[in-house]
């Protein structure tokens, strides 16, 4: 009953209780946030993640510039209406080389973390040139102008560089051949074996269906082909049982 009477004269006077409000909230700020500063990283790493290709950061640099985030998330939540029609829950992995990540807050359009490897590069490109006619009810305005944008490989080497700088583990080997690795991603007819050593799962081909020039369109195709698609959940899903759906 004491300690009762006592936290009701705590409760009545707003002096104290402002001050042992303010010692618990410390208290639970420093049990919360002081571990983190020796944690070297807090998120788990999932086997099948890599850097993004040359081809593919600059496809995410398109996709960034002309506001795609705005209407389209890449965050897929552990729900079962989402999980049904997108696909597995986003992993927090997935976003770890992603500066800034692409979760979104709105959804104007479908959610595109599991979009790569759904529709034809075909397909993608229509759609950038004229979304209505692959989508009748679709509002997303038109981008055609990505086909005839030319895409100049030379400074793609300084953009892997600024990422590696924020922690995304690009080598010097990948700083140094960028622009070859660009141009051959877009190339099936090029010699890509050093580019396959030094990234999985890479897609190679003319993406945006013209073999004699390298374009916007290329390099957004490439990217929207490659979401969703470097984690093995049949794996991921098999190594813990608590993962299983």
């Amino acid at each position: 009953m004491s300690f009762i009477a006592n936290h009701k004269k705590l409760e009545r006077n707003l002096g104290w209780l402002f001050v042992f409000s303010l010692v618990a909230v410390l208290i639970g700020g420093i049990v919360e946030i002081v571990p983190l500063f020796y944690l070297k990283n807090t998120i788990e790493k999932v086997e099948g993640m890599r850097p993004y290709t040359p081809l593919e950061l600059a496809g995410r640099n398109v996709y960034i510039r002309e506001g795609c985030y705005v209407c389209h998330s890449q965050m897929i939540r552990p729900f079962r209406d989402e999980v049904e029609r997108y696909g597995h829950y986003s992993l927090a992995a997935e976003s770890m080389y992603d500066h800034p990540f692409q979760w979104g807050s709105k959804r104007t359009g479908p959610d595109l973390a599991r979009v790569g490897g759904r529709y034809s590069d075909d397909w993608h490109v229509q759609h950038m040139i004229d979304p209505q006619s692959v989508v009748p009810d679709s509002i997303m305005p038109g981008y055609s102008f990505l086909a005839n944008a030319e895409l100049d490989p030379a400074d793609i080497g300084a953009h892997l560089k600024a990422n590696r700088m924020v922690g995304v583990p690009y080598t010097d080997e990948m700083i140094e051949n960028a622009e070859v690795d660009m141009i051959a991603q877009a190339d099936p007819d090029a010699d890509t074996g050093d580019l396959e050593e030094r990234y999985d799962k890479v897609n190679i081909r003319y993406f945006d269906g013209d073999a004699t020039r390298l374009t916007e369109m290329d390099a957004i195709v490439a990217y929207m082909q490659m979401l969703g698609t470097l984690v093995d959940f049949e794996a991921f899903n098999a190594d813990d049982p608590d993962n299983q759906r």
